[in-house]
């Protein structure tokens, strides 16, 4: 079984939460999502500055700040969010594997990630809130 990091996961919960809030143009506090989603609010912290440098969602600074999507439902896939939070980008790392160049089963792995990517890309945040 392929694990997705809690980053991820919680990115993903993050993500729809503003979503569902995306047609109001509301600006949602971290500390809110942190309260309604249960996700620590430190750590969501850290993910939401690797979504913002990323271009995903866009900071409002000041009293009533916070983060809105910065673009529509429909172009924000779980891929999107997914690659900006994982570390490593495929499910079996074989950079440091001795058998690298020469693995039978490495083939595997490549039509696993190809697989995996394509249904991340599949799953917009829009079909996630309907």
């Amino acid at each position: 079984m392929i694990k997705i990091s809690k980053k991820s996961q919680y990115g993903l919960r993050a993500m729809i939460y503003l979503a569902k809030n995306y047609k109001s143009k509301r600006v949602i506090s971290i500390k809110n999502i942190s309260e309604k989603e249960g996700i620590p609010f430190e750590f969501l912290e850290k993910i939401f500055s690797q979504l913002e440098k990323s271009g995903l969602v866009i900071g409002k600074k000041g009293v009533n700040g916070g983060y809105v999507l910065a673009k529509s439902p429909t172009k924000i896939s779980a891929s999107d969010i997914v690659f900006v939070l994982e570390d490593n980008k495929n499910s079996v790392n074989c950079a440091l594997c001795w058998k690298k160049n020469k693995c039978v089963s490495k083939s595997v792995w490549a039509k696993v990630d190809l697989a995996l990517n394509k249904a991340l890309k599949s799953i917009t945040l829009a079909s996630l809130i309907k």
